[in-house]
C-alpha cells in the first residue's frame, strides 16, 4: 500500500491532458521526419547508405526536442528544477547508450573498429527512445524506474507516453534484426540497418498505442466517477 501511495504521488504530481501528449508525440514525430529529410536533401545520404551519418543526424535532431519537452513533466518538480532535469537527461543519454549497446552485443552484434561508430550513434539513438524520457521525468527514482521497466505497469499518461514507446522500440529492434542472419545478400541487412529501422517502426506505432490507452483509461476514469 505505502508503494502504491508513493507510485500515484509520483505521477499524479506531472499531470499531462491527452492533447498535451499528442503535441510530444506529433513533435517526436516530425523531429525524426526532419532528421531523415536532411540527411537526403543536404546530406545526399540515407540509412543504407551511410547509417552513422543518418543515425547521427536522428541524434542531433532528437536529442534536444526529447530532453527539453520531456523535463517539462518532472515527477519531483518541488525539488528538481527544469535545467535539473534537462541535465539528467543529458547524462541519460550516454548511460543509455552503454545498456543499449551492451545488450546489442550480447544479442550477436558486430563488434570491430569498423562497427564502432554505427554502434555507438545507434545506441545513443535507443537511449532516445527508451531510457531519457525516464531519466528526465523520474531522475535516479527507483520505483518508477522498476515499475514501467521492470513490471510494465504504467498508471498515469506520463507513463504511458514513456513506457510503451521505449518497449515498442526495443521491440521493434529485436524483431528488426530477424532478416540480419538471412543469406538474402541485400545491403539493408547489414548492421545496424534493419534494426535501425525495426526501432523506429515499433516506436512510432507504440507513441500511436499510448495515445490510445491513455484515452482509454481517461474514459474508464470519468465512468467510474
Amino acid at each position: 500500500m505505502e508503494m502504491e501511495k508513493k507510485e500515484m504521488a509520483s505521477t499524479s504530481s506531472t499531470p499531462i491532458s491527452i492533447p498535451e501528449a499528442f503535441f510530444l508525440h506529433l513533435i517526436s514525430a516530425l523531429a525524426l521526419a526532419l532528421a531523415f529529410w536532411i540527411a537526403h536533401y543536404i546530406f545526399s545520404t540515407h540509412l543504407i547508405s551511410d547509417p552513422s551519418l543518418t543515425l547521427f543526424l536522428i541524434l542531433v535532431v532528437q536529442s534536444p526536442i526529447v530532453i527539453l519537452l520531456y523535463s517539462r513533466y518532472r515527477t519531483d518538480r518541488h525539488q528538481c528544477s527544469y535545467f535539473k532535469a534537462v541535465a539528467r537527461g543529458l547524462l541519460g543519454l550516454p548511460a543509455g547508450a552503454i545498456i543499449n549497446a551492451f545488450g546489442a552485443i550480447v544479442l550477436g552484434a558486430p563488434i570491430g573498429a569498423q562497427y564502432f561508430l554505427k554502434t555507438l550513434n545507434w545506441s545513443l539513438v535507443m537511449s532516445l527512445f527508451n531510457i531519457v524520457p525516464s531519466a528526465c521525468v523520474f531522475g535516479s527514482s527507483w520505483i518508477d524506474w522498476q515499475r514501467l521497466f521492470a513490471y510494465t505497469k504504467p498508471i498515469g499518461t506520463i507513463d504511458h507516453m514513456i513506457c510503451i514507446p521505449a518497449h515498442g522500440a526495443i521491440i521493434g529492434a529485436w524483431f528488426g534484426a530477424w532478416p540480419m542472419p538471412l543469406d538474402w545478400e541485400r545491403p539493408w541487412q547489414e548492421w545496424p540497418i534493419c534494426v535501425t529501422y525495426g526501432a523506429i517502426l515499433g516506436y512510432s506505432i507504440a507513441m500511436a498505442a499510448s495515445l490510445v490507452l491513455s484515452h482509454q483509461r481517461g474514459l474508464q476514469h470519468v465512468k467510474r466517477d
